[in-house]
C-alpha cells in the first residue's frame, strides 16, 4: 500500500511543501491562544492554525453549516486528492473509504452551546451550531463535499492515537480489496474543554513544549488536520502517481490499565505488533516519530518502551509535538505525513526547545536542528488516554526493476 497525496493544515505550515519546510527549519507554532477565552488561566499558549480560509478548499458545502474540526477535515481531504492528482469524477466511479480520527469532534461548538445554555437557557442555542456537533460529520462531510457515493465514511474517536487508527483502517480496507482508495487521517480544533482538562491535570506547559527535556512541564494544545491518500501500488503505477512512501503495516492494542497514565509494557507490545505486521526487524528502523507529549509520565514511559524493543541501539526518536503542539486526533496523522516527507526529503526533523535530555529518557531526540539522513523505514507512534495505542510503519518506496 502506498501514500500518494497529503492534505496538511498545521500551525507550522499548510500543504506538504510548507509543512516539510517547517519541519526542517524546526519552526514553532506556539503563541497565545485566541480561539477561546483564556481569562483565569495563569498561562495559555497553544498552537493555533492562523489564517485558515475554508472557502478556498470547501466548494460544494455551506461552510457555515460545518463545525471548525469538520472544516479542517474536509479542506484537508480536498487538498489531499489535489496533491495526489486524483480527479473527483473518476473517484466517484470507484469504491472508497473515508476514515477520520478525532479526540474532541466538534467540542469547540459544544463549548459554545454549553455556555449559551448556562447563561441564557437552552432555548437560546443556535440551531445551526446544534446541527454541526455530530462527530460523524468529520468523515461524512468529506463524502458530501467530494460527492462520493460508493464510500464508507467513519469517524474514529480513539483520542490521541486516532490518526494512526484511521490509517490502519484504511490500510486493511485497501489491502483486502474492499476499497480501491482510502482518505484517512485525523482532525481536531482547539477547544476550551480539552485545554481546561489538561490544565487541571497540571500538564499544560507555561511557555513551550519540551519533550524529553529534564525541565519539561507538559503539553501545548494544538489543532489542524492531516489526510493521506492511500491506494494500492498497482493503482498508483497505473495512473503514474507520485509515490511518497509505502505503508508496511501497523499495530493496535488497548491495555485499559489507567484512564490517563501510559503503560510501558503495552506500548512496547504495540511496537512489536506493528513491526511483526510490517515484516520489519528492529535493526531495520531508522527513525521513530514518538508520541512525545512533553509530560513527565509519557516521555519516560515511552522511551523505556522503545528501549525494551530496540535495546541500547535505539534509533533516533523525535517529537513533532515540540513544534506542532498536541493536535489530539490529528497528531499521529500529521506525524505520518511528516515521516513520509522526511523519507522523501532525506532528513530527520528536530525536537525543538531542547536544553538538556532527561537522564531517564535514554534516546537521541535530535535536539533543536534537523539532520540530513537517508531514511528507509520509519516508525510512527500514537498513544492515547484509556490505553489506546497505535503504531504505523512506513518505508521508502523502492522502484522495482522490470
Amino acid at each position: 500500500m502506498v501514500l500518494t497525496g497529503f492534505g496538511v493544515f498545521s500551525s507550522i505550515g499548510v500543504g506538504a511543501v510548507e509543512f516539510a519546510e517547517g519541519l526542517r527549519a524546526g519552526r514553532s507554532g506556539a503563541k497565545p491562544i485566541t480561539r477561546f477565552e483564556t481569562e483565569g488561566f495563569a498561562h495559555a499558549n497553544g498552537c493555533e492554525l492562523v489564517g485558515f480560509e475554508p472557502r478556498q478548499w470547501i466548494r460544494n458545502l455551506d461552510v457555515d453549516e460545518l463545525g471548525p474540526a469538520t472544516r479542517f477535515s474536509v479542506a484537508a481531504a480536498r487538498m489531499a486528492i489535489d496533491h495526489a492528482g486524483l480527479d473527483e469524477e473518476e473517484l466517484r466511479e470507484r469504491r472508497g473509504l473515508i476514515s477520520i480520527g478525532t479526540t474532541d469532534g466538534e467540542s469547540h461548538d459544544l463549548d459554545r452551546l454549553v455556555e449559551t445554555e448556562i447563561t441564557h437557557g437552552p432555548e437560546k442555542m443556535d440551531p445551526v451550531v446544534v446541527r454541526r456537533v455530530a462527530p460523524s460529520r468529520l468523515a461524512t462531510a468529506v463524502a458530501h463535499e467530494l460527492r462520493l457515493h460508493d464510500v464508507e465514511a467513519v469517524t474514529i474517536a480513539t483520542a490521541c492515537a486516532a490518526g494512526n487508527y484511521a490509517i490502519g483502517y484504511g490500510f486493511d480496507a485497501v489491502r483486502t480489496g474492499e476499497v480501491e482508495f482510502a482518505l484517512c487521517g485525523g482532525a481536531d480544533a482547539m477547544c476550551r474543554k480539552t485545554f481546561a482538562g489538561f490544565y487541571r491535570l497540571g500538564t499544560i506547559a507555561p511557555d513551550c513544549c519540551r519533550p524529553f527535556d529534564k525541565d519539561r512541564k507538559g503539553i501545548l494544545t494544538g489543532e489542524g488536520a492531516g489526510v493521506l491518500v492511500l491506494e494500492s501500488l498497482e493503482s498508483a503505477l497505473r495512473r503514474g502517481a507520485t509515490i511518497y512512501a509505502e505503508v508496511l503495516g501497523y499495530g493496535l492494542n488497548c491495555d485499559a490499565e489507567h484512564p490517563v497514565a501510559p503503560d510501558q509494557s503495552s506500548i512496547a507490545r504495540c511496537m512489536e505488533l506493528a513491526l511483526n505486521n510490517a515484516g520489519v526487524k528492529p535493526a531495520e528502523v531508522d527513525l521513530i516519530s514518538a508520541h512525545g507529549t512533553g509530560t513527565k509520565a509519557n516521555d519516560v514511559t515511552e522511551t523505556r518502551a522503545v528501549r525494551d524493543v530496540y535495546g541500547a541501539a535505539a534509533p533516533r526518536t523525535v517529537s513533532l509535538k515540540s513544534m506542532l503542539g498536541h493536535t489530539m486526533g490529528a497528531a499521529s496523522a500529521l506525524a505520518a505525513i511528516a515521516c513520509a516527507l522526511a523519507i522523501v526529503g532525506e532528513f530527520i526533523p528536530p525536537t525543538i526547545n531542547h536544553r538538556e535530555t532527561d537522564p531517564e529518557c535514554e534516546i537521541d531526540c535530535v535536539p533543536n536542528h534537523a539532520v540530513d539522513a537517508p531514511l528507509r523505514i520509519v516508525q510512527n507512534n500514537g498513544m492515547a488516554f484509556g490505553g489506546n495505542n497505535a503504531v504505523v510503519i512506513l518505508s521508502k518506496y523502492e522502484e522495482q526493476a522490470s
